[in-house]
């Protein structure tokens, strides 16, 4: 398995661009209704949710100020877990399997790391 070493920041690149592309799809079918019937009320908190999935995702997945950027989706997704999924209830309702928080919870611990580490590889932030 050490041989997968050497890949390890192309398989992170990836991961990066794949989780940029599907958090932005996220604000897509928010801000603008694509495959989706619901729409939040311009300016809402979903609406606010939205835009920052949409330019968030975008960001994240080009490498454009990936670490401001990831770390925004983070907070977000950390917002949208405790407040709409887990709602501070006592009890099995912690639990993400339970309150369908498993995306937001994901999402929030894969922006973390993306924050942390940046673009690393394909991404508009590397120099050279």
């Amino acid at each position: 398995m050490k041989q997968l070493e050497k890949y390890a920041d192309h398989a992170y690149a990836l991961m990066r661009i794949v989780t940029g592309f599907m958090f932005a799809f996220h604000g897509v079918q928010k801000i603008l209704g694509v495959l989706s019937e619901f729409q939040p009320p311009m300016g809402s908190q979903l609406w606010f949710g939205g835009i920052i999935e949409l330019i968030g995702g975008l960001a994240v997945m080009l490498g454009f100020q990936t670490r401001v950027a990831a770390f925004l989706a983070s907070g977000t997704m950390a917002v949208a877990y405790f407040q709409f999924h887990w709602k501070f209830q006592l009890g099995s309702q912690f639990f993400p399997s339970i309150n369908k928080g498993e995306l937001a919870a994901l999402y929030c611990f894969v922006f973390l790391l993306i924050a942390c580490r940046g673009g690393v590889k394909w991404s508009l932030d590397k120099k050279g």
